[in-house]
C-alpha cells in the first residue's frame, strides 16, 4: 500500500511538471497578440563588431522600431554556433530570402540570447548577414517577456530561447510556431512560415 501511494505521488508530480512544460511551450503570445505590447520598453542589439558597438555608443533598437509599420518574419533559436541552429534553422531562411521578398516581407530577423558580437561573427560565418538581420537579446529580456525563455543549463547554455518563428504585420502576430523541444526542427523553419504568409 505504501509503495502504491508513493508511486501515485510520483505520477502526480510528473503530471504537474509535464503540464507546466506543455503550458510553457505555448508562450504568453499567440496569433493576434501585439508583440510590441508584449515586450514594452525592450530593446535588442543589432549584430555588429566591437568597434561598431563602440562607435554607436552601444546603441540598441527598440522592439517597436523593428515591427511598427512593417511586415516582418522573425525566428528565435537557442544559440549561435549550435548544431540545429547553424545547420538547419538559419539556412532555411537564408535560402528562401527571395521568396520572402516576393511575399512583401520587409525584413527577416534572427534573434537569440547572445551578445551582438558573437551573433555578428556567426552571421558572417554562415554568410547570412546580407539576407537576414541578426539581433542579440543579450540579457534574455525579450524572450522572458514573451515567455519563450528556456533554461538549457543541462546543455551548458544557461538561460536561452526556445526555437520559434512568427510572421508579424505592423506588430500583430499573424502566424506563430514553437517547437516542442529546442532540438527539434519541425515547425519553425523558413519553408513552414512561407506557407503561412
Amino acid at each position: 500500500m505504501a509503495s502504491a501511494l508513493a508511486r501515485a505521488k510520483r505520477t502526480c508530480r510528473l503530471s504537474a511538471a509535464a503540464t507546466m512544460a506543455i503550458r510553457r511551450a505555448f508562450a504568453s503570445v499567440s496569433v493576434g497578440s501585439d508583440i510590441v505590447s508584449a515586450a514594452p520598453n525592450v530593446a535588442l542589439q543589432k549584430a555588429r563588431t566591437w568597434d561598431e558597438g563602440v562607435s554607436s555608443n552601444f546603441s540598441t533598437t527598440p522592439v517597436k522600431e523593428i515591427f511598427q509599420g512593417k511586415k516582418v518574419v522573425i525566428f528565435g533559436l537557442p544559440g549561435a554556433y549550435t548544431g540545429v541552429c547553424s545547420a538547419q534553422h538559419v539556412p532555411s531562411y537564408k535560402n528562401n530570402i527571395e521568396k520572402f521578398k516576393a511575399k512583401g516581407i520587409d525584413s527577416v530577423i534572427c534573434v537569440s540570447v547572445n551578445d551582438p558580437y558573437v551573433l555578428n561573427g556567426w552571421a558572417e560565418k554562415l554568410q547570412a548577414k546580407e539576407a537576414i538581420e541578426f539581433y542579440g537579446d543579450f540579457d534574455g529580456s525579450f524572450h522572458k517577456r514573451l515567455e519563450l525563455d528556456l533554461d538549457l543549463s543541462a546543455a551548458l547554455l544557461g538561460h536561452r530561447s526556445q526555437r520559434w518563428s512568427a510572421y508579424v504585420d505592423d506588430g500583430k502576430i499573424k502566424a506563430f510556431n514553437v517547437e516542442k523541444v529546442p532540438s527539434e526542427f519541425k515547425v519553425s523553419g523558413g519553408e513552414v512560415i512561407l506557407g503561412q504568409i
